[in-house]
């Protein structure tokens, strides 16, 4: 005849799993965390920089839209082709503002809205659909640098809908969530088994 053993570690493993993933879940983003101005919500880089492209002819133009508080770097814009047989000129830059900023010394800065163009030429006659790469680099007023953001545009596509993305941390709840569910029914499957007695 075997000893019951008792429920508790299981129980106590399925309270430490479920503390975890709550922690996990409550975490800051990694736009805000570490920085000396947690105190602003900041908004995450898609959202605070949003950006498209539009070909007209034989141009390109981009245009991004930046929320109030929030500003992009002119020495930090780069767009390259990325599409086959695609070739682009040199993007046109808008006068901007003059600024000290903390982490680059004076730059050219660039608030509300930028428009770069350039002039392009293809050499698939239309082969391949026209992709351009974008990379920028922009802050926070209030003191956060986000890392340089590399985005993969497609012109000649109409502008749709930007899909509400989760949160990160909304994210990791749910499968924390999923996780829990079946760690608690194989716990309790366990605990009960080993508690019946031997035939």
């Amino acid at each position: 005849m075997r000893t019951p053993h008792s429920p508790l570690p299981g129980r106590l493993l399925v309270l430490t799993a479920a503390c975890l993933f709550a922690a996990i879940a409550c975490a800051k983003p990694w736009w805000v965390a570490g920085n000396a101005a947690n105190g602003h919500d900041f908004l995450p880089p898609e959202v605070a920089f949003r950006v498209a492209a539009h070909a007209d002819g034989a141009r390109v133009d981009v245009r991004w839209i930046i929320a109030d508080g929030y500003y992009l770097y002119r020495s930090k814009f780069e767009v390259s082709a990325e599409s086959p047989g695609l070739e682009l000129g040199r993007p046109a830059f808008p006068p901007g503002t003059v600024l000290t900023d903390p982490y680059f010394g004076n730059q050219v800065v660039y608030t509300q809205q930028v428009d770069l163009s350039m002039p392009y030429t293809r050499a698939d006659a239309g082969a391949h659909p026209l992709q351009i790469r974008v990379t920028y680099q922009g802050c926070a007023v209030a003191g956060l640098c986000y890392p340089p953001i590399v985005q993969v545009l497609f012109p000649d596509a109409p502008a749709a809908p930007v899909p509400k993305q989760a949160h990160p941390a909304e994210a990791v709840g749910i499968l924390g969530g999923i996780a829990l569910f079946f760690l608690t029914g194989w716990s309790f499957r366990r605990t009960r088994r080993l508690a019946l007695p031997a035939p």
